[in-house]
């Protein structure tokens, strides 16, 4: 006959603090993954909370000023720059936005983006000629910034302009572009949108 074998006390070995190597490991293992998963963490969060963190949630949407009224004589089309409300210091000299600022009259001016309606490349303004043109396909536009010629399908993209305290101010930040509600501001659609 088979005897059942007796249940032995537990001794101190069993029931000692102690923890074993494979434990210790696990444990540390297990450590080690939590400081690298914080590590990756950190910085990704930090990412997309940014535009919340640094306050830039409405910076596009600035008023810039481009210089007195009197930089910009009446009948002529000169190049204007400025710092773009939205960048982060890193940016450095691309932070620098230039436009092309038309002094039609009294306080009447046109304001147009630098860059073609068609893809993108800086256009350049030929006062002997009238005509802005575009070096990368060929875009040409008259001095008021509608379509001459060329691949756009529009005209050049106008800033909307404001004159307070001798100073023109344009609403910078996002590039007027037809859909967006930047362009709507004043109700009116500008020459080089039709």
């Amino acid at each position: 006959m088979a005897t059942k074998p007796a249940l032995v006390p537990p001794t101190d070995a069993t029931t000692d603090s102690t923890i074993s190597r494979r434990g210790f490991f696990m444990k540390l293992g297990i450590l080690f993954n939590a400081l690298a998963a914080t590590v990756v963490a950190v910085p990704m969060v930090g990412f997309l909370l940014s535009s919340i963190t640094r306050g830039r949630a409405n910076g596009y949407l600035s008023w810039v000023s481009l210089g007195k009224v009197s930089q910009f004589p009446e009948g002529e089309t000169r190049l204007a720059t400025f710092q773009n409300p939205s960048v982060m210091p890193t940016d450095g000299k691309t932070a620098d936005t230039a436009c092309w600022v038309r002094h039609v009259a009294g306080e009447q001016f046109q304001v147009f983006a630098v860059n073609c309606a068609h893809l993108g490349c800086p256009v350049r303004w030929f006062p002997q000629s009238g005509l802005f043109m575009c070096p990368c396909h060929g875009g040409v536009y008259y001095q008021d910034g509608s379509r001459a010629s060329g691949p756009p399908e529009r005209g050049l993209f106008e800033y909307p302009y404001k004159i307070e305290n001798g100073l023109i101010t344009i609403h910078a930040g996002e590039l007027p572009t037809p859909g967006a509600p930047i362009a709507e501001l004043t109700g009116e659609r500008p020459p080089c949108a039709s």
